[in-house]
């Protein structure tokens, strides 16, 4: 287990953002994953969890306590049941089960980060989110002080959320585990429009399991979502802003605000959301209050390739971000009544 003192953190995430730790343990087992933890919470100090940094914006003022990095392995695939260590790479493990011939999971292609933090985001993409094969979860349970399997209807799976994520300082994920399917080398049925129109198939049609992964591979690396140091527009969270999801009554109040700013015959996009919900588009919503593609003036800037993400051009600052950030929320609230909340977990700031 190997530890360092005044850490830099911004390395560590995709934001390249963020000041130093007081402490960073990068841990390579369970085990060790564990003992840091525990050390952590017997001591009272402060504990932030880093897995693949994707998904984190972390002050410029850093944090004041224990950072653990999961640098843990393990890829382990019985049948089609797949077993991941969280320190995993997520897309490798989608790459090598497509090249096991198994469906499932091949949409979620060249999305950045760890194994171990898709059940706390519920992590989804064009047409496929990890809750439908998520089977188990093993955690550590910190309020327990010991290691618990969570079936995956305990994980309390939603649109971009679930259990761990409602209880962020409970639970620190060690291995997931997914059921798969063996299609014949197929994909499972296409959901998203996008991906069927790429491939110019129907929604619900099948594909080899290795051409859709290389079409959502596409499609993400046209938008800026497939990392690459060179290109600033991937310096980024991916999408920033989760899709808002409205009560009946707040997405009529959303469509007179439509109408008055943009017309009678604009029809944002709405999708069911469960009983009563509809969930409308964030990209959408940014876009036409005015924030289009490249937007912003300074070191922190609207990718010029897709609207949802905020990037860092390579000299911004935390503050830099969370002030565009702030502008792109209240633009699209004073424009439509909407208020956007942010994807990225915040470490030491805030909207």
């Amino acid at each position: 287990m190997q530890e360092l003192h005044d850490a830099p953190l911004a390395p560590l995430t995709t934001f390249r953002l963020g000041g130093p730790a007081t402490r960073l343990v990068t841990a390579t087992t369970d085990d060790e994953v564990i003992a840091a933890v525990r050390a952590a919470d017997d001591a009272g100090t402060p504990l932030l969890i880093i897995g693949g940094g994707s998904n984190l914006v972390i002050g410029d003022k850093g944090f004041e306590g224990t950072a653990l990095r999961i640098a843990t392995r393990g890829f382990a695939l019985e049948g089609t049941t797949l077993t991941l260590a969280a320190g995993e790479n997520w897309s490798d493990a989608v790459a090598r089960t497509v090249e096991s011939g198994l469906a499932g999971i091949e949409c979620l292609a060249g999305i950045p980060g760890s194994a171990g933090a898709t059940p706390i985001q519920n992590v989804g993409a064009y047409g496929q989110e990890v809750s439908t094969t998520i089977t188990e979860v093993i955690a550590y349970d910190r309020r327990a002080g010991e290691t618990v399997t969570i079936p995956g209807e305990e994980c309390g799976f939603s649109y971009r959320h679930s259990r761990f994520k409602q209880h962020p300082d409970r639970f620190v994920v060690l291995r997931v585990r997914f059921a798969l399917e063996d299609a014949g080398g197929l994909s499972a049925p296409l959901k998203y429009p996008e991906t069927a129109r790429a491939l110019g198939v129907e929604a619900g049609d099948r594909v080899p399991a290795a051409i859709a992964r290389e079409t959502v591979l596409a499609l993400r690396a046209g938008k800026g979502m497939v990392l690459d140091d060179a290109d600033h527009d991937t310096w980024s969270a991916g999408s920033f802003f989760t899709n808002p999801i409205l009560t009946e009554a707040e997405h009529a109040a959303f469509l007179r605000r439509v109408q008055d700013r943009l017309g009678p015959d604009v029809a944002p996009p709405a999708f069911p959301a469960g009983d009563g919900l509809v969930k409308t588009s964030a990209a959408w919503l940014i876009d036409r209050a005015g924030f289009t593609k490249g937007y912003g003036a300074g070191p922190a800037r609207i990718s010029t390739k897709h609207t949802l993400a905020l990037t860092n051009r390579g000299a911004a600052t935390t503050e830099d971000l969370l002030a565009l950030a702030r502008e792109v929320r209240d633009g699209v609230r004073e424009a439509f009544g909407v208020t956007l909340v942010n994807e990225p977990v915040t470490v030491g700031v805030s909207l």
